[in-house]
C-alpha cells in the first residue's frame, strides 16, 4: 500500500474512533467530494471528481472552528487523489435558527498524492476554503489559484488557459443522523 494511501486510511481511523469520545465532544460530517470548475478552460478535464472522506469538527470555543479531514477522490485526470489534513476556520456568520446555519471562511493545510505530482509522493499545500450549511448538510468550497497549483506541484499546469480551479464538496452532519 503507498505511504499516502495509508496516511488517509489511519487518519480516517483515528478520527472515526475518537468522534464518539467525550474527551473529543466535536461532531462528524461525511464529505462527498463532487465537483471541481477549471476557471478559464476549454480543456476537457474531468469536473466530477467523485470521492468521499470525513470531517471531524473538534469541540468549538469562540469564533475559530478548528477541524481533522481525510478524503479520496477522482482527480481532474481521472486518476484517484488523497488527501488528509487540519483546516482553521473563522465564523463569519452563525445563527441557531435553519439548524444552526453558520458561514465560515480559513485555511486548509494537508498532505496530499496526485500520481501527476512527484510520482504519488505526498506533498504538502496550504489552500483557502469556504464552508457555508448547518449542523445537518453544507458545501465546502476550496480554491486553487493557478500560481499555487504551479508552486506546491512544480509543475506548469497543461492548459494555459486555466486561471484556477474551484472545487465543492457536500457535507452532511453524521452526529445529527447517528444517535
Amino acid at each position: 500500500m503507498q505511504m499516502s494511501k495509508a496516511l488517509a486510511i489511519a487518519l480516517v481511523t483515528v478520527t472515526a474512533l475518537t468522534a464518539s469520545s467525550a474527551g473529543w465532544a466535536g461532531t462528524t460530517s461525511l464529505v462527498i467530494n463532487g465537483r471541481s470548475h477549471h476557471l478559464g478552460s476549454d480543456y476537457d478535464w474531468n469536473e466530477n471528481n467523485l470521492g468521499i472522506g470525513i470531517e471531524y469538527q473538534l469541540r468549538q470555543t469562540g469564533a475559530w472552528r478548528k477541524i481533522i479531514m481525510a478524503n479520496g477522490f477522482r482527480d481532474s485526470n481521472e486518476s484517484m487523489t488523497y488527501m488528509a489534513g487540519f483546516g482553521l476556520h473563522r465564523r463569519l456568520y452563525e445563527t441557531e435558527s435553519l439548524a444552526g446555519f453558520h458561514v465560515y471562511a480559513g485555511l486548509n493545510a494537508f498532505v496530499m498524492t496526485r500520481e501527476d505530482v512527484n510520482d504519488n509522493r505526498p506533498f504538502p499545500g496550504v489552500l483557502p476554503s469556504l464552508s457555508i450549511g448547518n449542523r445537518k448538510v453544507g458545501v465546502n468550497l476550496t480554491y486553487l489559484p493557478r500560481q499555487a497549483v504551479e508552486e506546491i506541484t512544480r509543475a506548469t499546469m497543461t492548459d494555459a488557459d486555466t486561471s484556477g480551479i474551484l472545487f465543492l464538496q457536500l457535507k452532511i452532519g453524521l452526529s445529527e443522523l447517528l444517535p
